[in-house]
């Protein structure tokens, strides 16, 4: 598998580099005799950089689309598989899934489905933990609602946590946009939930660990 760094972790990446090259030349230029302290220093220069480029990392995947199913928008853990209501856009009864982003996991964000963005919107808020109850309607997020060509409607948000304090997203209304192709990014983890159609097959379970455009969610109708 092809491994690259993502754009959205290029600015990160040059400040971690100019910070580890200035705080190891301070050290050196201070400290020359201090090998101890010099080799401490190395090696936890050596984790940061380790660190954020597996923050940033973009593996290649192949995409297999098929217009019943709905793919994970995220690679994480499914914690969260009920019937509840969606108040924003839907405003039906929707079975969630919801899929946790750890700071290990890869951060890239796609499409469920392919079809038409009939609804976007970002909203700022808190930045509870992501498996606070109230995490998917207080803290900031963005929502988005593709309709496929059968006319199915699929809502999915973005929800920044406690320590994911940057969403990013590059889709806007009216948007035509391919099932599996990146629709946004958060930064250090975070949480994303699917509204699907009560008639959906369920194909995962809590607890099960998934992968972001491969992991297949549901079947529709």
């Amino acid at each position: 598998m092809k491994m690259t760094i993502h754009k959205e972790g290029y600015t990160s990446l040059a400040i971690c580099i100019l910070f580890i090259f200035v705080l190891n030349a301070v050290i050196q230029f201070y400290f020359p005799a201090a090998y101890v302290l010099k080799w401490i220093i190395y090696i936890l220069s050596f984790l940061l950089f380790a660190t954020i480029l597996q923050f940033f990392r973009s593996p290649s995947i192949s995409i297999n689309k098929d217009e019943k199913q709905v793919l994970c928008p995220a690679d994480g853990k499914v914690v969260v598989i009920e019937k509840t209501m969606e108040r924003e856009y839907l405003k039906d009864v929707r079975i969630q899934v919801s899929v946790f982003m750890s700071p290990v996991n890869v951060h890239i964000n796609r499409n469920p489905i392919s079809g038409v963005v009939k609804y976007f919107k970002y909203n700022p808020g808190k930045y509870l933990v992501a498996w606070h109850p109230k995490s998917s309607t207080e803290n900031e997020r963005t929502t988005v609602v593709i309709e496929n060509k059968s006319g199915v409607a699929i809502l999915f948000r973005q929800i920044a946590g406690a320590m994911a304090r940057r969403i990013v997203w590059y889709v806007k209304e009216g948007d035509v946009v391919e099932q599996g192709e990146q629709f946004g990014f958060i930064k250090f983890g975070s949480r994303v939930d699917v509204f699907l159609p009560l008639e959906s097959e369920i194909k995962v379970e809590l607890g099960q660990v998934v992968k972001g455009g491969l992991t297949v969610l549901a079947e529709l109708p």
